[in-house]
């Protein structure tokens, strides 16, 4: 029985061995020649939201508005992604609203596939159905990427409406 376990151990001390200075060694090499932290901090880090898709509200009339995107450098939005609606009360249910969105940038892109994208500044007029209460807000709904690969989750803000 001793003789046996003696072959064993001596068995998988070779057999460790050998893989030891060759296929382990070689499946921990870095394929890039760089380690973990300097691949990491070469990878470009993602602007924070308001700095990379600022937005501003403006009042056009009395139940239109205007919202105005200006996206960073290499950033842009997705004309999809853009939705809007009134919302009368915190509790209350959404109601649509009109609005009207500008062309855009035909462009094929790795989330998505084929889409009309905004690096520009991009206005959406949007006009109320109903007159807002005291309590009303605004519903807007956006989302963008950036050109590197990082794409932002989709956005919902609310904006104050005023009688």
């Amino acid at each position: 029985m001793r003789s046996t376990l003696r072959l064993f151990t001596l068995a998988l001390t070779t057999l460790f061995a050998g893989l030891g200075s060759s296929s382990l060694t070689a499946q921990l090499e870095p394929r890039s020649g760089l380690s973990l932290a300097e691949t990491l901090s070469q990878q470009p880090e993602p602007l924070p939201l308001a700095r990379a898709f600022p937005y501003f509200v403006s009042t056009i009339s009395p139940g239109r508005y205007r919202v105005t995107w200006e996206p960073a450098p290499g950033h842009y939005l997705y004309q999809h992604a853009f939705a809007f609606a009134q919302q009368n009360t915190k509790d209350s249910e959404a109601l649509s609203v009109n609005f009207t969105l500008p062309d855009g940038l035909n462009k094929t892109d790795q989330f998505f596939g084929d889409i009309v994208a905004y690096y520009e500044p991009v206005s959406v007029d949007i006009e109320l159905s109903t007159v807002p209460g005291p309590d009303a807000t605004l519903v807007i709904e956006y989302q963008g990427c950036a050109d590197w690969g990082f794409c932002y989750p989709p956005q919902t803000a609310q904006f104050p409406l005023l009688p």
